[in-house]
This record gives structure tokens, C-alpha cells and sequence, in this order.
């Protein structure tokens, strides 16, 4: 074989000719799965309609699985369990505008996992978007309905515990609330350990976080006069284009804790941002937190910060459900006396 004196030149060219052979393949695989959905998006919404118009008996729906299993194995995934999900699945987004591209980005494990793990449509929705956004695997998205993330969303979203100029995005960003059970600590666990921790369940801790969160470094260290400072975790962020610097605290918030965060966000933007780049962000994870406490904290602080807490364990599903139905119940209120009172006028 004839030597390549143009050998790095030549590898490059060779890795195009992957790129294209990855993207053909993922594209294909996009398409499969897409016409998989509508497939079994159309069965179910035949199997509804021929129910709902009293064309078809109770036992219809056992017949038509054993017919199709007649006609050979390319019909096996088509039993009676599977038929009965393609109806549910149908009926649950029919009344939806969301009928194709969000659901055919889906695979159908990640379908079945929304259905069978969610009680209203908003929250099969709210899932639906969470899982295109951040590309979830089956086990991601069965951990993300593990720990409730829509509860604590939207039980989050019910206070603006958030300083500076980014107000809207950071809120839908940061949470106000981390579950960490993957670190299988005990509750009297120090600040090496959990920052350790996280580091080594440093997967995991990202899809807590979100996938736009890329790591940096942890004791990431920030020059300033002759004296050397450490940020326990430095993050960016790659929809806000910012650097998040995360601190940890082992113990409920404290005022004095948000002046260390400050400190370091000007360390950040003066020294470390890159010109095109937003002013960084300050997270603190705490242990706990008063949320009177630290809405005067960040009342008059001019730096975009958040302020959550963590727990060790997963959260009680049906404790947030109730709190979440409470805080509806009670918006509900508010706006019935300002209509009455409007009324009153």
C-alpha cells in the first residue's frame, strides 16, 4: 500500500464519511420510530372509534388479537395488552394539538412510561416536552417520574426566589428543589462528602440538573488581589451562554451565604466570562430553606442567583399531588373573589 504523506489531512476526510454514515443511520432510526407511533397512534384511534360508535362488543378488541396472531409472527406485537395501549394511548392526546411531531420523537418504552406513571394530561404533556428537550432513555425518563419532577416544577414555579435580569429563563431552568437519592449518603453527611459525591455520580447529578449544564470544574479556583478563592462546582449552560457557579451547603440557608456567592460571580464575569457571553449565575444548594428568609436576601442582591434545596431521597409522589392540588384550589379562590369583587364595582 502506498504511504499517505498527508495522513492527519486524510483522517480528517475519513471522519466525514462516518459523520455521514452516523447521521444517515440516526435519521433512519428517527424515521422507523415515527412511523412506529403513527402506526400505533391510527390503530388505537380505529379501535376508539369503532368502540365509541357501538360497532364492536366488549370482546372485540380479544378477537382482533387472535385473528392478527393468526396471520403469522409479524403479528405478534400485536396482542391484546399492546391493542389496549394503542386505544389508551390514542385516547389520551386525541383532544390534543400536540398529535405528531412530540409524539413520534418519543419511542413507544417512553410512551408506555408516561402513560402508566401520570394521572392528568398536563403532567403527560409536561413529560412529553421534558423528554423531547433533553433526549431522555427509558431509564432517564422512569427516574425523572420516580422523583416527580413535574410536582416540584410546578410547586416551584409558585415563588419568584430569583435575583437580578434573567428572572423568566432562570425560573425555568433552575428548580427549587434537587433530589440527589443516587448518592446513598448518610443524613449526616459533610460538605466533602456530598461535593464528592456528586462529582462521582457526576451523570446523574447533570440529569437532575438538566443536559444544557456542561461541567467545568470542581474547586475551581478564581484569583483575587493576592488571595485564592474555590468554587465548589463551576458549570455552563448552554441555552442561557453563561457560567453557574454551585455551591453546597450542608445546612438550611443563611443570609451571609449569598455574599460569597456574589463575590464569586464578579470574580466570574470580571476575570473568567468570555465577551459574548451573559453575566454567570449563582446556585446555592442548601439543606434546607426558608423561603421568607431568602426572598428578602435576594430582594435587593443585583446578581442573578437561586437559591434551592436537596434531599437523599426520593420525593412522596402523593404528598406533592396534594400540595400541588391545594395550591391550585387556592388560585382558584383568588381569582373567584377578584371576580366577584370586580363584579362589586
Amino acid at each position: 500500500m502506498k504511504a499517505n504523506n498527508n495522513q492527519p489531512d486524510t483522517i480528517k476526510q475519513f471522519s466525514e464519511v462516518k459523520k455521514i454514515i452516523d447521521k444517515s443511520r440516526n435519521d433512519a432510526l428517527k424515521s422507523v420510530n415515527s412511523e412506529l407511533i403513527m402506526l400505533y397512534w391510527n390503530i388505537g384511534a380505529y379501535i376508539s372509534r369503532q368502540l365509541v360508535e357501538s360497532r364492536w362488543g366488549d370482546k372485540a378488541i380479544d378477537q382482533l388479537a387472535y385473528y392478527l396472531s393468526s396471520h403469522g409472527p409479524d403479528y405478534r406485537g400485536f396482542n391484546r395488552r399492546n391493542l389496549y395501549r394503542m386505544r389508551q394511548f390514542y385516547e389520551a392526546y386525541m383532544e390534543s394539538e400536540i398529535v405528531s411531531a412530540p409524539l413520534t420523537q418519543l419511542s413507544w418504552t417512553n410512551h408506555l412510561l408516561i402513560l402508566s406513571k401520570t394521572k392528568t394530561a398536563e403532567e403527560r404533556l409536561f413529560y412529553i416536552a421534558l423528554s423531547v428537550k433533553e433526549k431522555y432513555s427509558s431509564r432517564e425518563l422512569e427516574r425523572q417520574l420516580d422523583a416527580a419532577v413535574f410536582e416540584r416544577t410546578m410547586l416551584s414555579n409558585k415563588n419568584e426566589i430569583v435575583a437580578g435580569g434573567m428572572e423568566n429563563k432562570i425560573q425555568t431552568v433552575f428548580r427549587d428543589s434537587y433530589v440527589f437519592e443516587f448518592l446513598g449518603l448518610p443524613d449526616d453527611h459533610n460538605e466533602s462528602e456530598f461535593q464528592k459525591g456528586l462529582i462521582k455520580n457526576l451523570k446523574l447529578f447533570i440529569l437532575e440538573l438538566g443536559r444544557d449544564f456542561l461541567f467545568i470544574g470542581e474547586e475551581y479556583k478564581v484569583q483575587v488581589g493576592m488571595h485564592d478563592y474555590f468554587i465548589d462546582l463551576l458549570f455552563f449552560h448552554r441555552e442561557l451562554q453563561c457560567l453557574v457557579a454551585c455551591e453546597l451547603k450542608i445546612t438550611d440557608f443563611k443570609p451571609e451565604y449569598l455574599g460569597k456567592v456574589n463575590f464569586y460571580l464578579e470574580a466570574l464575569d470580571r476575570d473568567v466570562k468570555k465577551p459574548h457571553e451573559n453575566p454567570s449565575i449563582g446556585v446555592l444548594l442548601c439543606k434546607g430553606k426558608d423561603d421568607e428568609v431568602v426572598e428578602y436576601a435576594l430582594s435587593r442582591s443585583l446578581s442573578p442567583a437561586k437559591i434551592a434545596d436537596y434531599t437523599l431521597k426520593l420525593p412522596d409522589k402523593k404528598q406533592l399531588q396534594r400540595k400541588l392540588h391545594e395550591l391550585f384550589e387556592s388560585f382558584d379562590v383568588s381569582i373567584d373573589k377578584e371576580t366577584v369583587g370586580g363584579g362589586e364595582e
